[in-house]
């Protein structure tokens, strides 16, 4: 039996469905469940659920712990196995969403494994599988983070094979590094991640707007798509809205809901979200592409 096929097994035999189909994986004293956050587009003047992104919950001895908590729990060598766990209970979990057409975005760790080689064989391990969890590539949306300037062919071997595999590349925590939009160059993402945290402080300055506009259409003339997380104010969606962000994210607009939950694929009424009647003006005249 080939590695891939124990790791294959090994993960398989840490998942577990409910009485009603719902999966979940159980490593050591935990529990491990899917959730999934809602991420939109804005279309006119409506916010349309577009995707999801899937995150772990972990409850131990039937307490729920923060996925921090979890993490620091797992041994070091034991996180490649906890990391291809994770990954593979969002896939099995994502239909029951029961929403079509929506988009799987989900954290693929460069740190966990030894090598750019055990990387790329894990993606291929993934990708292979998609076919026979009713899954197209392009429906999946594999986030890495930016930051490895260290390891910068990491990076990119990693970014090409998901490209060659047909996999969506999200390159995460842009504008926390200098060297963010030369990854930019150099891996081309399909979608490009501006973090919660840097979000709400542009936020908290009156001129930056303007800035982080520019920065958007930069980043849309070169054919990526931009999307901003942690959205949980009025002012943080118009800024977003008037920047011409693709997608966007936050407590605001949908919070995470749990494999088998109701997810509404109503959208969302932009002017309902900004109070006034200046909500209108967050609109950008092109805002229908």
């Amino acid at each position: 039996m080939t590695a891939g096929n124990r790791r294959r097994r090994m993960v398989a035999d840490a998942i577990f469905a409910d009485e009603i189909g719902i999966e979940y994986a159980v490593h050591e004293d935990f529990r491990l469940r899917s959730t999934y956050q809602p991420i939109f587009a804005p279309r006119g003047e409506l916010l349309r659920m577009v995707a999801v992104e899937a995150a772990v919950e972990a409850h131990h001895r039937g307490c729920s712990v923060s996925p921090a908590i979890f993490l620091d729990a797992v041994l070091p060598g034991e996180r490649p196995f906890v990391d291809a766990l994770c990954r593979t209970l969002h896939l099995r979990n994502f239909r029951n969403i029961g929403l079509d057409g929506l988009k799987l975005f989900f954290g693929f760790d460069l740190d966990v494994n030894d090598g750019a080689g055990r990387t790329v064989s894990e993606l291929r391990l993934m990708a292979g599988r998609l076919d026979e969890l009713g899954l197209h590539p392009g429906q999946v949306m594999c986030q890495v983070a930016g930051g490895h300037a260290d390891e910068p062919g990491l990076l990119c071997e990693v970014a090409y094979e998901m490209r060659a595999s047909g996999l969506g590349v999200v390159l995460s925590g842009f504008g926390t590094g200098h060297e963010s939009e030369q990854q930019v160059d150099v891996i081309r993402p399909h979608v490009v991640r501006v973090d919660g945290p840097l979000f709400a402080l542009l936020c908290s300055y009156p001129a930056a707007g303007h800035l982080f506009g520019r920065l958007v259409s930069m980043l849309q003339d070169a054919g990526v798509e931009v999307l901003v997380e942690g959205i949980e104010t009025a002012r943080q969606l118009r800024m977003a809205l008037e920047a011409g962000a693709d997608l966007l994210q936050g407590l605001l607009l949908a919070r995470p809901l749990a494999a088998g939950a109701f997810f509404d694929e109503s959208p969302l009424v932009i002017d309902r979200l900004l109070p006034g009647a200046d909500a209108a003006m967050a609109l950008r005249p092109d805002r229908g592409r």
